[in-house]
């Protein structure tokens, strides 16, 4: 039967997506305009941000740049903002879009060490609780100073390869066999193998992914260049990357401790789908894979590793010591790891922008919508709602409004929305400069640790559950949520504890007595070796 014209649209328009996803935009780009011009320009634009929000959280049904790009562009067409004030965002942001760019891609180039790091862990140590740790402490490290969906990849990428060979090895092959890894359950063989033992295998690679995505969000909340969002903040509350590190520690510290925690007493006592071992067979087949690699590898190799340890340590010196903006130096990395490793080829290097790149695209559709915000003045009653409060209490509903939100929809969205709203009043006289930075403390941890409750508030999260590897090892999104739950719990109240209690603010009041002392010292040294 030939396609109608009417249905040739409909199944081109979104691709894949649900008809009745399809049908849901289709509504929104009719209704808009309607209330725009002739219901209130108020009232539209928030349905628009809601709309957007909706985009963000059906993000497994279809990437939310296509839906939400197509509702910025009708916003931009009748009026809601303008291209110019569009502009203005981005071009404010520009240092985000360079992280995104130029680190990710940096990174991306020095994956085989986290690769040779990673694998070193899972084979060398025999303890699950001890590997668990060390998976989520490494990860929260890395993506202190790394891209957080860059090392989720990087292990995504040690899992796959271990599902891979010891499935081939399971099967009768040697390592070199060639195998598709990513289409072992869609053709059955795995009806050939011990199903206990793969199974059990399935949940040890599900704890090791699940900590380690949970450590992306504890240590991306701790730096500037942890998660894009906080170089939103950073830029506009005018903090450097140590000074923005010390600000955050009085909650992100204790936060830290009590995801550790987490991580041993889940694992411990085998609560939430954790505790999963690794059956003694498939860690003898992942060492002697271990070993057959490293047996192979040359000292052209080697000297790669070496090269990438080092661009590693410039790379951790030049964001601590603020040598150079976050995305110069991603920039740097790019052409210190390639120049080094004889990476010269254009499409080898283009390989290293596909993951960020649509992204850096979202983003730029987000700051469309912070457009619409901004010029509708959408939050205006609701940031003087907040601000009428005093005090700690202010700081709370801060972080308990930017966590919600963060758990339904993208936190790099949430934390631009509120800290822009936050300068506004701070510019118009409305909050002190003391009571801004606590606000912009309370935002990014808000935006950071309530979103690990599921995949639609951390990148991370939702990159893993549409890789390859989840299906393969069982890993949907019901299951997920329930393991990312403890740590859901944990992180939300101590985080918000810590801002209740007013530790925060102690601790931000002692953090500026010492820059003030610092500063006065200095000048007395200046004014003895000049003789003032």
């Amino acid at each position: 039967m030939p396609v109608t014209m009417s249905q040739a649209f409909i199944g081109n328009f979104l691709g894949n997506s649900p008809k009745w996803y399809k049908i849901a935009i289709l509504s929104f780009l009719i209704i808009n305009p309607i209330l725009f011009f002739y219901v209130s320009p108020f009232v539209a634009g928030w349905v628009l941000v809601l709309e957007f929000i909706f985009t963000l959280a059906m993000a497994l049904k279809c990437y939310p740049l296509q839906p939400g790009g197509l509702l910025a562009i009708e916003a931009v067409a009748i009026g809601m903002t303008s291209a110019s004030q569009v502009l203005h965002e981005i071009e404010a942001n520009l240092e985000v879009l360079l992280l995104l760019v130029f680190m990710v891609a940096g990174i991306y180039f020095m994956k085989q060490l986290l690769l040779f790091a990673f694998t070193k862990m899972i084979t060398k140590v025999r303890s699950k609780i001890l590997v668990s740790l060390m998976f989520c402490l490494a990860s929260a490290f890395l993506s202190a100073f790394l891209d957080a969906l860059t090392v989720i990849a990087v292990i995504i990428a040690v899992a796959v390869g271990f599902y891979a060979i010891y499935h081939k090895v399971a099967s009768g092959k040697d390592f070199s066999a060639d195998h598709d890894h990513t289409s072992e359950d869609k053709n059955g063989d795995d009806n050939q193998l011990d199903e206990a033992e793969l199974e059990s295998f399935r949940g040890f690679l599900r704890n090791l992914l699940m900590h380690a995505g949970v450590g992306t969000a504890l240590g991306g909340v701790c730096t500037m260049v942890g998660e894009p969002q906080n170089l939103i903040i950073a830029a506009q509350a005018n903090w450097q990357f140590g000074e923005f590190a010390i600000r955050m520690s009085p909650v992100t510290v204790p936060v830290l401790i009590a995801g550790i925690l987490t991580c041993y007493l889940v694992e411990k006592f085998h609560i939430f789908g954790y505790g999963a071992k690794l059956p003694d067979a498939v860690h003898r087949i992942l060492c002697e894979y271990a070993a057959y690699e490293d047996a192979r590898r040359t000292n052209k190799d080697n000297i790669k590793l070496i090269i990438q340890a080092l661009v590693g340590i410039w790379l951790i010196a030049g964001l601590a010591l603020h040598l150079a903006s976050v995305g110069l130096i991603g920039l740097s990395v790019i052409i210190l790891t390639t120049a080094f490793n004889g990476v010269t080829d254009e499409h080898a290097l283009g390989k290293a922008f596909e993951e960020a790149l649509p992204f850096t695209a979202l983003l730029a559709v987000f700051f469309a919508v912070v457009g619409v915000i901004i010029d509708q003045q959408l939050f205006a009653p609701v940031i003087q709602w907040a601000l009428s409060y005093q005090g700690n209490t202010q700081l709370v509903i801060f972080y308990i409004a930017n966590g919600l939100l963060s758990m339904v929809s993208d936190n790099v969205f949430v934390g631009t929305v509120y800290i822009n709203e936050v300068k506004a009043a701070l510019i118009n006289g409305q909050i002190t400069r003391d009571q801004f930075d606590l606000l912009a403390v309370a935002i990014n941890t808000g935006t950071n640790l309530p979103s690990v409750a599921t995949p639609n508030g951390q990148a991370a999260f939702l990159f893993l559950l549409t890789s390859a590897l989840a299906p393969l090892i069982r890993l949907s999104y019901g299951r997920m949520v329930w393991m990312a739950l403890p740590y859901t719990i944990v992180l939300s109240i101590v985080g918000v504890l810590a801002i209740e209690t007013g530790f925060l603010e102690q601790a931000t009041q002692y953090f500026y007595d010492s820059q003030m002392i610092m500063h006065h010292s200095a000048k007395e040294v200046i004014g003895g070796a000049t003789g003032h």
